[in-house]
């Protein structure tokens, strides 16, 4: 069941994301070179708890294996849900963060990848596709179309450089839980319900630069590509009213 969210809770999303924003724009100047992924998660617990929130990541899944961390860092061939460790970031890695902030009962949800350093062309060139192909699907976006108008906004600019889209994984409706109704794939697949004013949600193109194909690790969370080869995920939390659409969370390229 989709829920509609008002304007209070709406404005309770947007404060949540406007604090992920925040959050956002002190970490990223600390993931470089020679920093252990489980430091960054141990940062992102600690600001996230003075904040006054609460890391929406922290627990998600089967009780039989939650995710052990507030932040989700994947790194070049992982596609998502990266747990954070004793591993470094080193240069010409492309490391992509996700993370989520409960704030007062109100959620929000937030990727993006950054290039460390010096990487290859093939690399950034997927990195910036990657990147506009969440902006293509914003503007798809629009009260009165059908949800699947994001998912081929997402495929086709996507396709058009000859990359792989990830089909396990997808967008979501967000907001009063990390994972609400509906789906939001990156391909046109599945129910196709029309959008409406109110609707909370996360689009987030997950695209590899080889195929689309993943596999999942034995730890049952790191998601990773196939092939072997690198994969960008950039994600934002939006709101669609009657007469426009909001991207809730903060734009950040300018700090990557």
């Amino acid at each position: 069941m989709i829920r509609l969210k008002n304007e209070e809770q709406i404005n309770g999303i947007r404060r949540s994301c406007k604090l992920l924003g925040a959050m956002y724009r002190e970490l990223i100047p600390l993931v470089k070179p020679g920093v252990r992924t489980i430091d960054l998660d141990q940062w992102v617990r600690n600001w996230i708890k003075k904040a006054g929130g609460r890391p929406v990541f922290l627990g998600q899944g089967p009780r039989s294996r939650p995710y052990p961390a507030a932040l989700c860092v994947s790194i070049n061939n992982e596609v998502i849900h990266g747990i954070p460790s004793k591993r470094m970031i080193r240069e010409g890695d492309l490391v992509s963060l996700d993370c989520g902030i409960d704030l007062a009962g109100f959620v929000s949800d937030q990727a993006l990848s950054i290039e460390m350093g010096k990487v290859s062309g093939e690399v950034h060139s997927l990195n910036v596709n990657t990147r506009e192909c969440l902006y293509k699907g914003i503007a798809a976006a629009k009260a009165g179309d059908r949800l699947l108008q994001i998912s081929r906004a997402v495929e086709g600019h996507a396709l058009s450089g000859n990359y792989g889209v990830v089909h396990e994984f997808c967008g979501h409706g967000v907001g009063l839980a990390l994972h609400e109704d509906p789906q939001v794939p990156n391909y046109p697949h599945g129910p196709n319900p029309r959008l409406a004013g109110g609707m909370v949600i996360a689009i987030e193109p997950m695209i590899n630069l080889g195929t689309g194909d993943v596999e999942i690790l034995e730890d049952g969370w790191t998601v990773v590509t196939a092939d072997d080869k690198v994969s960008a995920h950039w994600e934002h939390t939006i709101a669609i009213f009657r007469d426009h659409t909001e991207i809730l969370t903060e734009p950040l390229e300018e700090y990557v």
